[in-house]
């Protein structure tokens, strides 16, 4: 799966993925030195979306492990399938010895491959997602670091097994918690911050072209306040202002203003406290002078956006 920078970026830009040369040459490290690539960010600035990309670059599948407080090596690597051996042993009962019951009863045939195990045994290269991975124990995180290192598991039944191709790897990280050193150590790490102005309305135009240039604009101006000066419970993801474009296209509405917004603001901000503050705060008349030149109602030139960076520590 070799390839060059410009065929990268050519190739992310045909699958819809707008983002900058750092994202383009940190991908293309990745994959070159065959290591996992670490992306953190907040929630909805793209993260997911390079490990799908990805495995439509190079036409493979995209296995997915869903991490989530809990989750355990059984969970993510392999189980037996007990119902099966259940079965088993009930039809075998009066039939063959015990010990070659035991064998037959931890083969292959009982195996059910969970996410890390697929990925690993896999007869062709896949793309392995191990999304929001700090949701998971210090522990998991521990097994998570080993088989990242060698991509090989010992299954006591069966053996040691080893990767036939080492999987494309991407953990993906909303920064709820800080990822260990060691596991920092084995990836390529990629911070993605929400896009600036002019790169959130190229993807619009991207994703949503039937909305138009004027009015993607717009919805750009607004996200990029919005993120920057509100201390929302939940900012708007690229995902978000996608959905917005869309609502608003399907409205036939080819500019922002106050009866648009007031209309389809719960498909931008999916939260009522969110939208709540941002009527009392903002207000409708300044988000549309907001939409227009990118600035409020009696703009003064201060921002406070410092007070209210995305990324939690």
């Amino acid at each position: 799966m070799s390839i060059t920078i410009p065929e990268l970026r050519a190739a992310l830009e045909r699958e819809g993925y707008i983002c900058e040369e750092e994202i383009v040459v940190t991908i293309y490290l990745a994959l070159t030195l065959n290591k996992p690539l670490l992306v953190e960010g907040a929630p909805g600035v793209g993260k997911t979306e390079i490990a799908k990309v990805l495995a439509a670059i190079f036409n493979t599948d995209l296995i997915r492990l869903q991490c989530y407080e809990g989750l355990d090596e059984n969970k993510a690597l392999y189980e037996w399938n007990y119902q099966r051996q259940l079965i088993k042993i009930q039809i075998s009962r009066d039939g063959a010895p015990g010990e070659q019951l035991e064998r037959n009863l931890f083969s292959e045939e009982y195996l059910l491959e969970r996410p890390l195990l697929r990925a690993i045994r896999a007869s062709e290269k896949k793309v392995l997602l191990i999304d929001e991975v700090d949701k998971v124990e210090a522990e998991f995180e521990a097994f998570l670091f080993e088989v990242l290192s060698d991509f090989q598991v010992s299954i006591p039944e069966l053996g040691t097994v080893y990767a036939k191709h080492i999987p494309i790897v991407v953990l993906t990280s909303n920064g709820e918690r800080e990822l260990s050193d060691g596991l920092k150590r084995r990836c390529i790490y990629l911070y993605i911050d929400f896009p600036s102005i002019e790169k959130e309305t190229r993807i619009l135009q991207v994703k949503v072209p039937e909305a138009g240039v004027k009015i993607t604009g717009q919805i750009a101006n607004v996200a990029n306040y919005i993120r920057a000066n509100m201390n929302l419970r939940k900012k708007p993801s690229i995902a978000e202002t996608i959905d917005w474009a869309k609502a608003l296209s399907a409205l036939d509405v080819q500019s922002l203003d106050g009866n648009s917004i007031n209309k389809t603001l719960n498909v931008f901000l999916k939260n009522k406290d969110d939208q709540d503050l941002l009527k009392s705060e903002t207000g409708i008349e300044s988000l549309v002078q907001i939409a227009q030149t990118g600035t409020p109602v009696g703009y003064s030139g201060k921002c406070s956006c410092h007070e209210h960076h995305i990324h939690k520590k």
